[in-house]
């Protein structure tokens, strides 16, 4: 039993939980930003390939305490890294630290290499190159106030780069957030979902993969690839598995437009992308006009967040227009709005049923929920008080 961690956004660690025991991981031990777990080299591979909201799966190789940059060298020096990559692979180290006493993580990050490419020598007479831009092997170090742990990057490049998407937009929603926010939104397949922001179609194209039972991952290729342990017949095994599982492709109650066409061409060819053109319903409008699809089901947007002073009295004018056009034509549906801007709910008229903490990178944000009620309901209720 191997020990590993799982990153993810900052808010969906209980999602990640549950997707890593649905992998086989035993163990399960949520922190803030993600998820430490125990098992075996299939229960990695079952991850890395099925999580949608994971943003990297990190196998645990070496951890201790430590008091200056000499002992993080000689934890590093004791690990035989011979054994788990080629000196041909390029490699990279990544330092984050939490309350660590040390003056340069810098200088600890250069002293880890340094343990790294020593133990090469010494145990083969080569030694791998570093390459900061493109690096085939990742290794991350954790430091606390007191301990080290040192990780090899099993998933490569981030996890929700799912290998479909070419056309994106200036400030795109990261895919594992989306799938994320899908899940806290209590979307199932087969629900009608509405994306009328949808810019480059992330939620629509989530939603798409969840409803044929896709696998996040099948697309594209992992840092295990690269590593001695790499277990071919398994992940060919995995893959043929996921395979079996991915339902034929069909239209679905999944809606999305925008104000932008060019916005809606990137959405178009995003699907296309991933084989998924046919299954969402796109056209050209703006939110404040159009219509819902159906007489209920779940919006989700992703919202401009007020950065600027312009932005925000634009968004000053936009919010309440929005708050009118849910509750003239949104009856039955539950909307849900990620937004930095803790004007929103205020703004927009309307009492927010739920407000989900949540981080877009590092920005801090709240996942709004508005349940709109039918006007009927409205009425029973103010005639029950």
């Amino acid at each position: 039993m191997e020990q590993f961690f799982a990153t993810c956004p900052r808010g969906l660690e209980a999602q990640l939980a549950g997707e890593l025991t649905a992998a086989g991981a035993q163990q399960t031990e949520l922190t803030g930003g993600g998820v430490s777990f125990a098992g075996s080299l299939e229960t990695c591979y079952r991850a890395n390939l099925w999580s949608r909201i994971a943003t990297r799966i990190l196998w645990r190789v070496a951890h201790g305490p430590y008091r200056r940059e000499e002992d993080i060298y000689q934890l590093a020096l004791g690990v035989p890294w011979q054994t788990h990559f080629s000196a041909r692979r390029t490699l990279r180290v990544y330092m984050t630290a939490i309350r660590s006493p040390l003056k340069s993580l810098d200088f600890t990050t250069l002293r880890i290499k340094d343990a790294v490419c020593d133990r090469f020598r010494a145990e083969t007479g080569a030694r791998p190159s570093v390459d900061t831009a493109a690096p085939e092997v990742r290794i991350h170090a954790f430091l606390t106030d007191c301990a080290a742990t040192l990780y090899l990057d099993m998933s490569g490049e981030p996890l929700y780069k799912r290998g479909y998407k070419f056309a994106s937009v200036e400030a795109p929603l990261k895919e594992n957030l989306a799938a994320g926010i899908l899940m806290l939104a209590g979307w199932q397949p087969g629900m009608p979902l509405l994306d009328p922001m949808c810019g480059s179609g992330t939620f629509l194209l989530e939603a798409a993969l969840m409803a044929h039972d896709i696998a996040p991952g099948l697309a594209r290729k992992f840092g295990f690839f690269r590593l001695g342990n790499f277990d071919a017949a398994l992940w060919q095994k995995l893959l043929n598995e996921a395979a079996a599982r991915k339902r034929a492709v069909q239209p679905q109650p999944i809606f999305g437009s925008d104000i932008s066409q060019d916005q809606i061409e990137r959405t178009r060819q995003n699907l296309a992308a991933a084989g998924l053109h046919d299954c969402a319903q796109l056209e050209c409008a703006d939110l404040l006009d159009r219509r819902p699809p159906a007489d209920e089901g779940v919006l989700v947007a992703n919202p401009p967040y007020g950065v600027r002073l312009e932005e925000q009295a634009r968004l000053a004018v936009f919010y309440p227009k929005l708050g009118d056009a849910l509750k003239q034509r949104f009856a039955g549906w539950r909307c849900h709005f990620i937004s930095a801007d803790p004007q929103l709910p205020k703004l927009i008229g309307l009492k927010a049923a739920r407000r989900t903490p949540l981080f877009n990178g590092a920005l801090e944000c709240r996942l709004y929920e508005f349940r709109m009620v039918t006007g009927s309901m409205r009425k029973q209720t103010s005639g029950a008080l």
